[in-house]
């Protein structure tokens, strides 16, 4: 049965795209995804020597890997990278849409229009192109998964002072829930991944907040790694999850619970 694939297989012969590749979840999970057998990793993102090296490392590991600068706001970078993808590797077969944007923490009447639009831009509306270009080529095949990294921040605002983050989060929830609803009958299972505090550069740049005291108000008092993410992603898009659709699965060290 394909729920009982043993950890180290559950890639095997797949090819995997990850937005977002080249640094955090992303990196972490396309590294996770080489070593669990993929056939080939394409690893999308905005600076190039971050993805040139996280595609070395998952070469080391066995996997062909291709990376591709991508800005996934704009139409014609999604198109290209999802038809590189097909054209280099055959198929597209699991897609993780990474790519995430949080605005520094302040009160939401100090947030302006700029960073409104880059919130939005990256977590909604790159979401959107993702799905959009990702979905024909699943499709033409009758089969594929999709993972989505959405945050507990989508489900309940854990923090004050990311307004925007929250509310495009709660957006990329429910086009994932309505996607997977679409597409199911179709072969294509569509799911989310809802980190909770983890600690990445964007966590550290967009200064949630001392990281001990942070770590002391979760459940398991302290805060996830990438590579722990990275697992729940990896079980989440393979075979071993294949009666799992339109679920939002919380990596968040219990704060959803509490």
């Amino acid at each position: 049965m394909s729920g009982t694939l043993p950890a180290g297989m559950r890639m095997r012969g797949k090819v995997c795209l990850v937005t977002g590749g080249g640094s955090g979840i992303g990196r972490a999970t396309a590294l996770r995804m080489a070593s669990e057998g993929a056939e080939a990793v394409v690893i999308a993102g905005r600076r190039e020597a971050e993805i040139e090296a996280a595609a070395a490392a998952c070469r080391e590991l066995g996997a062909d890997a291709v990376p591709v600068k991508t800005d996934i706001t704009q139409e014609d970078d999604v198109a290209r990278l999802v038809r590189t993808a097909v054209e280099r590797c055959g198929r597209l077969d699991i897609a993780f849409n990474n790519a995430g944007f949080q605005e520094r923490r302040a009160p939401l009447e100090e947030q302006g229009m700029d960073i409104y639009d880059s919130v939005f831009d990256t977590n909604v509306r790159a979401l959107f192109l993702c799905l959009r270009y990702q979905l024909p080529a699943m499709l033409a095949q009758g089969r594929g998964s999709i993972v989505v990294n959405a945050s507990v921040s989508g489900v309940r605002n854990p923090n004050p002072g990311f307004s925007l983050y929250s509310a495009s989060k709660a957006a990329a929830i429910s086009l994932t829930r309505s996607a997977a609803m679409e597409n199911a009958s179709r072969g294509i299972r569509i799911n989310a991944i809802a980190p909770g505090r983890v600690v990445t550069d964007m966590m550290l740049r967009a200064g949630v907040g001392d990281i001990a005291t942070v770590s002391a108000g979760l459940p398991l008092r302290r805060m996830g790694s990438p590579e722990e993410v990275a697992e729940a992603v990896v079980w989440l898009s393979s075979d071993a999850s294949s009666y799992v659709v339109g679920h939002v699965l919380a990596a968040d060290g219990g704060f959803l619970a509490s």
